[in-house]
């Protein structure tokens, strides 16, 4: 997690114009906040000259990082720790060292990745505890094996357009009338397989039972921890090849992880989780269009379809564990929100919601516990659920028949987002679209008549 920017710190000691500092203050407010969007707006609205050369540089590293721009953040990286590494504590040089790292493989650097934090990892190792070196460590590791490969080519076998038809699958009790999407025609290895797309999973996901069966291939030296409910240790393997409707990819690498939540309540739900595909694949498709109208998603594959950079404002953002965060706003108020299609219902809404607006929810909600399943068990928590909120998402607006609202903190959300999307509620837009060079999600009319 990033430290804190302490604006004092130089502040105390260099001399600078009043306005320097005011610019420099809001710079370090929205690196405290976490508000990609602010700092962004701020940055690009200001002399690059009036913000101290320390937060210039940074700010390019977390906007790049955050607001998937790696072609703007590996530079930056490079000049952090070539000129402005002073200004770092220990804290924020083994932060930029992951983001550093992930953004140099996320643009198939993983040689660099790897000599790059085995530097840092070597420099430090003196200063740092024993859970820091063997996460940099892992790190290293996996960065090393990727770099064997040529992660993530792609082949479209079609025209203007690859399509992945989809279905929306019954999943736990049929009460619940929970769902997940199912993609049809695809293969894993030649091997047909049951993919369930997640654009909530910061990475692709396989249980060691289907890794086996789909004759993926160990990377050697990997450890990875993935997070639910509880964490579970596991590895990286590689698929030598993913077919998904009319689309090829290569060298497609997944996390190896027991998916089980050990639970045989929770487990009607995770079982149905042992393929995940997430965010990783859609960074790489550039666009990802789903039509709940046609079941179908549609990847542009050729000029001048493929989108290209503009200025056009971001409303998506992602958290440091690679979840996809939007902006959008419920019952008229702002919120990062986590679009997750891998929830299976229509989402929720954390406690700081229900802290203010108490009498709302009381006088509106009915009181219920809800069971959030995930790897390693099931959680409890306290719970209202309100219906017909309306919900700002995109360029459109609807009502959500019924979202719960925990009453509890650290009731399943991430930290860095106030709300969860789930499946059901995106099922209720024609179309959701996640445009991943410009990071804008926009959607399409309400499929129903819950419009405002």
């Amino acid at each position: 997690m990033l430290r804190k920017i302490l604006l004092y710190v130089f502040v105390g000691f260099l001399s600078l114009s009043g306005y320097s500092q005011s610019i420099d203050e809001k710079i370090g407010n929205a690196m405290n906040r976490s508000d990609w969007f602010a700092l962004d707006s701020i940055y690009n609205s200001v002399p690059k000259d009036s913000i101290h050369p320390f937060l210039e540089v940074y700010s390019r590293c977390l906007l790049g990082n955050r607001l998937n721009r790696p072609d703007v953040s590996v530079p930056a990286f490079q000049e952090l720790f070539n000129t402005q590494s002073e200004y770092l504590d220990l804290g924020n040089m083994i932060s930029a060292t992951f983001m550093f790292g992930m953004d140099l493989s996320r643009i198939g650097q993983n040689e660099a990745a790897a000599s790059m934090t085995n530097s840092i990892l070597d420099a430090t190792r003196q200063y740092l505890d024993s859970v820091t070196v063997s996460n940099l460590t892992s790190q290293a590791h996996r960065y090393s094996a990727l770099a064997a490969y040529n992660p993530y080519q792609i082949e479209f076998n079609g025209n203007s357009s690859a399509k992945v038809p989809f279905a929306i699958v019954p999943v736990g009790p049929t009460e619940k009338g929970s769902v997940l999407m199912r993609l049809k025609e695809s293969t894993i290895n030649g091997i047909p397989a049951d993919i369930t797309f997640d654009t909530g999973a910061g990475t692709n996901l396989i249980s060691p039972e289907m890794a086996e069966k789909y004759n993926l291939i160990p990377l050697e030296g990997t450890r990875i921890t993935v997070g639910g409910v509880a964490q579970k240790d596991g590895y990286m393997a590689i698929a030598n090849e993913l077919q998904l409707g009319n689309i090829t990819v290569k060298d497609v690498p997944f996390s190896v992880v027991s998916i089980s939540a050990d639970n045989s309540e929770a487990d009607q739900y995770t079982d149905a989780f042992s393929i995940i595909l997430g965010s990783d694949l859609m960074l790489q498709l550039k666009e990802v269009n789903i039509n709940f109208f046609t079941n179908t998603i549609t990847v542009p594959s050729k000029a001048p379809f493929i989108p290209v950079k503009t200025d056009a404002k971001p409303n998506l953002c992602f958290s440091s564990s690679m979840n996809l965060l939007c902006k959008g706003t419920i019952h008229n108020e702002p919120m990062l929100m986590c679009i997750d299609s891998g929830d299976a219902s229509y989402g929720s809404i954390g406690n700081a919601f229900f802290e203010r607006n108490r009498q709302y929810v009381l006088d509106n909600g009915i009181k219920d516990t809800v069971r959030m399943a995930g790897i390693g068990g099931v959680n409890y928590f306290d719970c209202y659920k309100l219906s017909n909120m309306k919900l700002s998402l995109g360029n459109h607006r609807l009502e959500i028949p019924e979202i719960v609202v925990t009453t509890e903190q650290e009731a399943g959300l991430g930290g860095q987002y106030e709300c969860i999307i789930g499946l059901r509620t995106l099922m209720l837009y024609t179309f959701v679209r996640f445009n991943l060079v410009d990071f804008v999600l926009t959607t399409g009319i309400s499929r129903n008549a819950r419009i405002r």
